[in-house]
């Protein structure tokens, strides 16, 4: 062990693949320079397990992570994106930092379960819910005067750049505004970064469109000045990924699936249809390419299961020695777990009807949605008046006046990419760069970012 740790920087550029760095050309002089190894990820290959499996070095079986969400059954209700650092189970990076280094700092900026966590330094997206409906832009952090310093130096977070039809550069480009202002103010031993910019043209359009690989070539734009001015002060620069996003062109509507034979209930309040977890037989979660399928009774696994294996896109479902085989024997986890086809992904779609949809359907409301919804990252094309609608609901929000801006197509048709799945091929998986030549070479397991990361920091 050195006497003080060497300072890093954990940059999570989402989406990055070894195919993607040719459009990069920073980042690809970085490992150049440095070092490169294939990334494995963890089923499911999303944000929130992937990064617990970094921060823990284990699998969702021990650090609960079981997706971006799933069933909380000691509830009735289906959340995604919970914030609590709680959640994660187990001993985390900093934990065994400071085990070596009472004294270790950590800079958090936007690396997910980041509310209650032991860092020194958060920032994490946190709109404004005002009594009223409202909804705007802002951020948590800790130590709370950090907020209007940030506020202050680099505008309101922007949040509706961060997900939404908006979403785009902007986000990024303040993520990483704040992790230069950190690491110049603080100096903390470790910064991690998530950078979500590559998440959202590679979905919309697929990972070989022009459209996203122009996307790839402007982040690496943004990112050279924070990698000059870590190379400047000593940190070990290590850019990893979650996952590769891979081109997709068919939807999976597995909760559609269940209703029609009779394993999924709803109810219905003002001509609107409502998922009733608690009274279904069977529903899914849907998280990208997989999904946790929940069976109220075990009698009733055999005929769920039954039902899912006719459904065209299933390319597998996981039981109980499935879910063990992969890591993903947890509680949280559905009795089942289905994982699409490669060229598939499941939507969270339950009604028959789009005229019983609930009106959140329409919304960017990641929150109140019983799954993850990739289409609201676009404009309802088939909806002749959604610049219309969209303006005027601006308006309303200019003036401080509540308002819905219900501009989500319900034809999940035009999605592109999605991610989930292991990779079939490393190209299109993660990758682990690192400043630090000969540090890293062949393939890691993602259980392993977290010893490797603090061997780069110089603790045994």
């Amino acid at each position: 062990m050195t006497t003080s740790p060497t300072p890093l920087l954990v940059l999570d550029v989402v989406g990055l693949t070894p195919a993607l760095l040719d459009h990069m050309p920073h980042l690809k002089a970085l490992a150049g320079r440095g070092s490169q190894a294939a990334l494995g990820t963890v089923l499911p290959a999303v944000t929130c397990a992937a990064q617990s499996t970094f921060l823990t070095g284990t699998l969702p079986a021990e650090h609960g992570i079981v997706g971006n969400g799933w069933y909380f059954r000691e509830l009735g209700d289906v959340l995604l994106w919970r914030q609590h650092n709680g959640l994660v189970a187990g001993d985390k990076l900093w934990d065994a930092a400071r085990r070596a280094y009472p004294g270790y700092t950590v800079a958090n900026i936007c690396w997910w379960y980041a509310m209650g966590a032991d860092t020194d330094y958060t920032v994490t997206p946190r709109p404004i819910y005002y009594s009223d409906g409202r909804k705007e832009p802002d951020c948590y952090t800790r130590p709370p005067a950090l907020h209007d310093e940030l506020t202050e130096k680099l505008g309101t977070f922007p949040l509706f750049h961060f997900w939404g039809p908006g979403a785009d550069l902007v986000s990024s480009t303040w993520i990483i505004g704040a992790a230069r202002h950190l690491n110049r103010t603080r100096h903390p031993d470790l910064t991690l970064c998530y950078i979500p910019h590559l998440d959202y043209d590679l979905q919309r359009f697929g990972p070989r469109d022009p459209r996203s690989l122009k996307a790839a070539a402007d982040l690496d734009t943004e990112l050279a000045p924070l990698l000059e001015e870590a190379a400047a002060e000593g940190r070990t620069v290590v850019v990893l990924s979650e996952y590769g996003i891979s081109e997709v062109s068919r939807p999976i509507d597995i909760n559609r699936a269940l209703r029609r034979a009779g394993l999924l209930e709803v109810h219905t309040q003002d001509g609107m249809e409502y998922l009733d977890p608690m009274a279904s037989p069977a529903f899914a979660v849907a998280d990208h390419q997989l999904a946790h399928v929940y069976v109220r009774r075990p009698e009733d696994v055999p005929r769920v299961r039954e039902v899912l294996e006719e459904l065209p896109g299933v390319g597998e479902l996981l039981g109980d020695e499935g879910k063990k085989r992969h890591g993903l024997d947890h509680p949280r986890s559905g009795e089942l777990v289905a994982v699409a086809e490669a060229d598939a992904w499941f939507t969270y779609y339950y009604w028959l009807d789009d005229a019983r949809a609930p009106d959140f359907a329409q919304l960017v409301e990641i929150h109140r949605k019983p799954g993850y919804d990739p289409a609201e990252l676009f404009m309802d094309p088939l909806d002749p008046y959604v610049q219309v609608k969209a303006a005027g609901a601006l308006a309303r929000k200019k003036l401080g006046m509540r308002y819905r801006m219900a501009v989500v197509p319900l034809d999940p048709s035009p999605v592109r990419g999605s991610h989930g799945r292991l990779p079939q091929r490393a190209e299109e998986g993660p990758v682990l760069l690192c400043s630090r030549p000969g540090e890293v070479a062949g393939s890691l397991a993602a259980t392993e970012v977290k010893p490797l990361l603090l061997r780069l920091a110089g603790i045994a």
